[in-house]
């Protein structure tokens, strides 16, 4: 449906009752003549997935009919932006589809050679990695994703990739090509580099310690720890037992820690965003269970659904309150999700960009 239509109901996350109109795209709260009603409920702005990979599986790079796929699959779920952290195919072609999701690409991942997935990143040495970031940045949607630890063949372990002078010397060059800049980080080792080298955000963050989540939530660095990736874990450690002892051990006692170390990165005041990681080994379309999963661990309803809608949204630099000529990208749902997070798994009508497309 296009045009000029109404939705009615209690507008998340301020709690009021409202009618919103759209018309040509863009909310207004002035009734439009002859607008239909097409939905009420509970109104959600448009939710966000802050780590997913689409033009990406297991493998490496899809084709476009995958991409596609992947993206019309967030898209159903009511994930209207994206920020894809890093993809080695190119989904360019997507801005150019007014039926599927915003996407805010980090470019492709940044990794030493043979210290990554196959077929996933760039892989560079150290010094070559502030060349990359630049190439990257300029090619991103005002992020870079790093590869910041990884199995080391020899160490037989966990191990940072990039010594701390190529990380300020690369995250520098982010900055001064306008963007930031985020690593995978698994366990503890690489994150001092990279936080005083001044990252601006943490992807997983199961290694972070105390004084570690102090330093974030001073500095105000994000963190988005994929909580249902985690999961996977135990998997990870048993696929990796046999040639890496060491790692499996050290896998199993990250999965052990990570609801203490997620809530300790929370009640410090880090903040924290949802996102699922899907793309690689995880479906699309899971961004409703993590949010029930970050509350799970101890998060209240309306933090880790903010973490997937309106706090996440204005992180991205994108309109957030659904307010008077914002662009119409909302979610309805037909009871309340706050006392219910169970209930993003159904959603009613979803709008995007002023047309319902599902």
């Amino acid at each position: 449906m296009s045009g000029a239509f109404k939705v009615s109901g209690v507008v998340l996350p301020e709690g009021e009752h409202k009618d919103l109109y759209v018309v040509d795209g863009h909310i207004t709260h002035d009734p439009a003549v002859d607008a239909d009603l097409v939905g009420a409920g509970w109104i959600v702005p448009g939710l966000v997935d802050a780590h997913c990979h689409v033009g990406l599986d297991e493998h490496g790079a899809v084709d476009d009919t995958t991409s596609e796929e992947q993206a019309l699959t967030e898209r159903d779920v009511g994930a209207l932006l994206l920020r894809d952290a890093g993809s080695a195919a190119d989904t360019r072609w997507v801005d150019d589809r007014a039926d599927l999701p915003k996407i805010i690409r980090a470019g492709r991942h940044i990794a030493r050679p043979k210290r990554y997935i196959r077929n996933y990143a760039h892989e560079v040495e150290p010094h070559e990695l502030p060349t990359y970031v630049a190439r990257e940045a300029d090619r991103g949607d005002g992020w870079v994703k790093l590869v910041g630890d990884w199995v080391d063949r020899d160490a037989g372990d966990l191990t940072p990739l990039w010594p701390a002078d190529a990380l300020r010397q690369a995250i520098a060059t982010a900055h001064e090509h306008g963007a930031r800049v985020t690593a995978h980080v698994f366990g503890e080792q690489a994150l001092p580099d990279l936080l005083g080298a001044g990252i601006d955000c943490i992807e997983h963050g199961t290694g972070l310690s105390t004084d570690l989540i102090d330093d974030m939530a001073r500095r105000g660095v994000a963190l988005v720890p994929t909580v249902k990736q985690l999961q996977n874990f135990p998997t990870y450690a048993a696929a990796g037992e046999a040639k890496f002892p060491t790692y499996a051990a050290h896998m199993r006692e990250l999965f052990s820690r990570r609801r203490d170390t997620i809530m300790a990165a929370y009640e410090a005041g880090v903040p924290l965003y949802a996102g699922t990681d899907a793309g690689g080994v995880l479906p699309h379309g899971l961004i409703g269970a993590e949010v029930a999963e970050m509350a799970a661990y101890g998060m209240p309803a309306d933090y880790a659904l903010g973490a997937a809608s309106w706090r996440a949204r204005s992180w991205l630099g994108c309109p957030d309150r659904l307010a008077e000529g914002d662009p119409a990208d909302f979610v309805v749902y037909g009871a309340d999700p706050l006392n219910d997070l169970g209930v993003l798994a159904h959603p009613e009508r979803i709008v995007l960009r002023g047309r319902v497309v599902a």
